[in-house]
């Protein structure tokens, strides 16, 4: 059952669930691109997360007593909606270990495997990108195997370099921007994922999904060469 709450006098939150599946993602997404295509007057942004959706509002223009009932008409002329729905397929360029991922060796003991195995395993599926934040563009991914969760660091570092890849619990993650963090980092893509001054175009958006390629460290240079040095 869907739920309509007034989130101050500028938001309206639809809750469609109240655990993080790929079914009740999916739903959120539907109802997403339902609120964008339909061009709801007052609507000036919408924000999906892992079971709801933040539909932000112009309160000169409307209000959540007009929007809530606008968007339960959408809900219910939703079609049925796969678990499997999703966008893109995003490949992201990985060199494991080492000075690109310091903390492999880590989660190879704790998972009792090596760390080609973790590497394997890691490399081994595709990610839904259940929701984007913390950072921008920082893409919270689930569906990671079990074989190789690990807890967070017990003290985060004070800086992770852009492109790191991280593994904090169930889950798995980028960081795009050069920040402090908790996860345990396995590699670090040489894409450039996020530039302000680009515009912060991102490669990717929540429903898509991505797909991590293991390469060499000579071949993250010459990447990175290619996009122009880190944020």
């Amino acid at each position: 059952m869907i739920q309509f709450t007034p989130v101050g006098d500028s938001g309206v939150l639809a809750v469609c669930g109240s655990e993080i599946s790929e079914q009740v993602n999916a739903q959120v997404m539907a109802l997403d691109a339902a609120v964008q295509a339909a061009q709801l007057p007052g609507v000036v942004e919408t924000v999906p997360t892992y079971a709801a959706l933040l539909v932000t509002l112009d309160p000169l223009q409307t209000d959540a007593d007009t929007l809530i009932p606008a968007l339960r008409r959408l809900w219910d002329a939703l079609p049925p909606v796969s678990s499997t729905a999703a966008g893109r397929l995003v490949e992201v360029p990985v060199c494991y270990g080492g000075d690109y991922g310091p903390d492999l060796a880590f989660v190879a003991q704790h998972a009792g495997l090596t760390e080609q195995q973790v590497i394997d395993i890691h490399c081994g599926r595709d990610y839904r990108i259940f929701m984007l934040g913390f950072l921008p563009g920082f893409p919270y991914l689930g569906g990671m195997d079990e074989r190789i969760i690990c807890p967070r660091l017990q003290t985060p570092r004070t800086k992770i370099p852009a492109g790191a890849v991280g593994i904090g619990g169930k889950q798995t993650g980028i960081y795009p921007l050069a920040s402090p963090g908790g996860w345990q980092l396995i590699g670090r893509t040489p894409l450039r994922l996020f530039d302000p001054a680009g515009g912060g175009k991102l490669p990717y958006a929540a429903g898509d999904r991505i797909r991590f390629v293991p390469i060499s460290p000579e071949k993250f240079e010459t990447i990175q060469k290619e996009q122009g040095a880190a944020l």
